[in-house]
């Protein structure tokens, strides 16, 4: 039986999306629909419809053809205030909520997020981004979510690449595991401090790296 159009646009939208969120499809990258065609295997119909909805959310953008949105690096202050107060009540939320189940696949993501694993930055990026996302769905809160994912694609839109050390990413790495403990303690009052300090320690590593 033939799945609805609807269906399969939905799955590209999220595919391209994901590809956006990682950073494996750059800002100011070209989109080329044959490419796109032959990588997800589907037709040309719902990757078009696919790159329209993702237009209109502005994940991407027409200039003589697709490519994927940037941002102005003058935002990046605002990007941050802005993640600091979403994933802190996020983190709040999935306190209350999460089950021991979703804190074991969080244990095992900062396992495989350690310093020394020697996993390419892309892969730390899609590793990092399944342990946000995983705390945003504990938090259950739709509206909460949409303003997350927002944030999260206007950090990853940086037009420069900015590389953690193995200090940096130690240091965040840890403070994944406080925020887990605070999670398994259901204490929504640590789990919002360390969110925020969570950002705060990155927008300490990226600001002073972009271009003055």
């Amino acid at each position: 039986m033939k799945a609805p159009s609807n269906l399969i646009t939905g799955d590209v939208r999220t595919k391209i999306r994901s590809m956006i969120l990682t950073s494996e499809l750059k800002p100011g990258q070209r989109l080329i629909e044959d490419d796109l065609i032959q990588r997800l295997g589907v037709g040309r119909t719902p990757v078009r419809e696919a790159l329209l909805i993702l237009q209109g959310e502005g994940f991407i953008a027409r200039n003589r053809g697709w490519e994927v949105q940037g941002i102005d690096h003058l935002q990046v202050h605002a990007i941050f205030e802005s993640r600091v107060a979403i994933e802190a009540e996020t983190a709040r939320l999935a306190a209350r909520k999460i089950s021991p189940e979703t804190c074991d696949a969080l244990a095992a993501l900062i396992e495989q997020m350690e310093p020394g694993s020697d996993l390419p930055r892309l892969a730390i990026n899609r590793l990092n981004t399944e342990f946000h996302d995983l705390i945003v769905k504990a938090a259950d809160n739709v509206v909460l979510a949409q303003f997350h994912e927002r944030t999260q694609f206007y950090y990853w839109a940086l037009r420069i690449p900015v590389m953690f050390s193995d200090e940096q990413l130690s240091a965040t790495n840890a403070q994944h595991r406080e925020l887990l403990a605070a999670l398994r303690a259901h204490d929504e009052e640590r789990a919002e401090q360390i969110a925020r300090a969570h950002v705060e320690t990155t927008r300490g590593i990226v600001e002073p790296a972009l271009p003055r």
